[in-house]
């Protein structure tokens, strides 16, 4: 945990800023290209074809061949184009930056769900990888203000504030991608920093576990896998919602009437710091109780309860802050858990196949999210038609949810 949690959890951070810094970016981009909602939301949703094409076989090349060198890879490309943004000038040059921006990042985050299997029993799985999916919105409550300032305060050479955004927050993600190759360990057995009976006990420990999977371990077991399915079906009516509520929030709270810039900031950065509580408390609940199906399902529910309310609120400002905190504490809390579920009844390369199909097909709903929101808005003039849109995705993707079984052998553990 605290040799590999603190690396994986900055890089991410990295990643989700160089991914998201798009909302802050717009908001003065938009002014200098004449980009209209429409096209940022097409854009924003083109990372997940780039994401898309090479998340499966991401997943693969952690399990059976090096994960270092592959998050370096990753990590370096994502980093360049990150930063390559800057130059884009037209809404062709912007969408082409954006997939491969999304083709470079693909397999990170399957990637690392299957390395954690690598070193954390299934009992310790979902703590661990709570810390992990904490940092997304933490990625937000850092980089909202972050890119704010940049944005703001940085012109150098004359350069406008969004391109320096997507510069000076795509530089880092180069430099930390060369050090994963000399700081990251592929496998408990090439551990040279663990202790030789601790790391004998790990090994054996996850061993064990391997010969009590009843789901299979080929290729082709994940896809005969019904959970599978259902899984694959819930994460992309859940990208569809939380993407568009990512990409469009600072252009919602910076709407507010009589509400400054700083004021709007905060707005949209509250929502993610009780994101941060949601995911840590409803991690450590489900492990503690080893349940696993309504720690996924109950927080989707919340979700789409939570947004209904926020869009009836009208403009009481308070209500709507308060029920955007409430949206925030329960649209993130699913992911520890239901990460989980894929190596609660599959091993090995199944796993890591199910893993990478269920992300690579959940986060199409990365395009359909903001670019339907984007469009409903330009079309309408608002943003209530778009948010009941989402408000419909989450109610359908947590009925679903609440659907998932697994398998008798597993029943202790789900």
């Amino acid at each position: 945990m605290w040799r590999l949690m603190p690396f994986l959890i900055l890089v991410y951070l990295l990643a989700y800023i160089d991914r998201a810094n798009l909302g802050i970016a717009k908001l003065q981009m938009q002014g200098d290209l004449g980009f209209s909602d429409a096209t940022i939301g097409l854009g924003a949703g083109i990372f997940f074809i780039g994401y898309f094409i090479l998340e499966i076989p991401g997943s693969l090349i952690v399990e059976r061949f090096s994960a270092r060198k592959w998050f370096a890879r990753i990590m370096i490309s994502w980093g360049l184009v990150a930063a390559l943004t800057s130059l884009i000038v037209t809404p062709k040059q912007f969408y082409v930056a954006r997939f491969f921006l999304g083709a470079a990042e693909a397999g990170f985050f399957p990637g690392v769900i299957v390395y954690l299997s690598h070193w954390f029993r299934y009992e310790d799985r979902t703590r661990a990888k709570a810390w992990f999916m904490m940092t997304q919105p933490l990625s937000v409550i850092v980089g909202t203000p972050l890119s704010r300032w940049i944005l703001e305060n940085i012109h150098w050479q004359g350069i406008h504030g969004w391109r320096w955004v997507f510069i000076l927050e795509g530089v880092p993600s180069i430099a930390f991608g060369v050090i994963a190759l000399f700081y990251l360990t592929d496998r408990p057995g090439d551990a040279r920093w663990l202790p030789d009976d601790e790391k004998r006990w790990l090994v054996e420990e996850l061993s064990k576990e391997q010969l009590r999977k009843t789901g299979g371990t080929s290729i082709l077991d994940a896809f005969r896998h019904k959970q599978t399915l259902i899984l694959m079906v819930v994460l992309f009516l859940i990208v569809t919602g939380n993407q568009a509520i990512l990409f469009f929030l600072p252009s919602i709270t910076n709407a507010m009437k009589g509400v400054s810039v700083t004021w709007a900031t905060v707005v949209a950065v509250l929502p993610y710091v009780c994101s941060v509580a949601g995911i840590l408390l409803n991690g450590y609940w489900s492990s503690r109780t080893g349940e696993r199906r309504w720690h996924t399902a109950v927080p989707i529910l919340l979700t789409s309860v939570s947004l209904a309310l926020a869009i009836l609120s009208g403009d009481h400002i308070a209500l709507v802050v308060t029920f955007f905190c409430l949206v925030g504490f329960s649209f993130q809390a699913y992911l520890p858990v239901l990460w989980t579920l894929p190596t609660a009844f599959l091993g090995k390369a199944a796993a890591a196949t199910a893993i990478g199909t269920i992300n690579s097909f959940g986060n199409l709903g990365g395009f359909v999210g903001p670019y339907i929101f984007g469009y409903l808005k330009t079309a309408t003039g608002r943003y209530e038609s778009g948010l009941w849109f989402l408000t419909g995705c989450m109610l359908v993707a947590g009925l679903l949810a609440s659907s998932i079984r697994l398998e008798k052998t597993n029943a202790k553990n789900t």
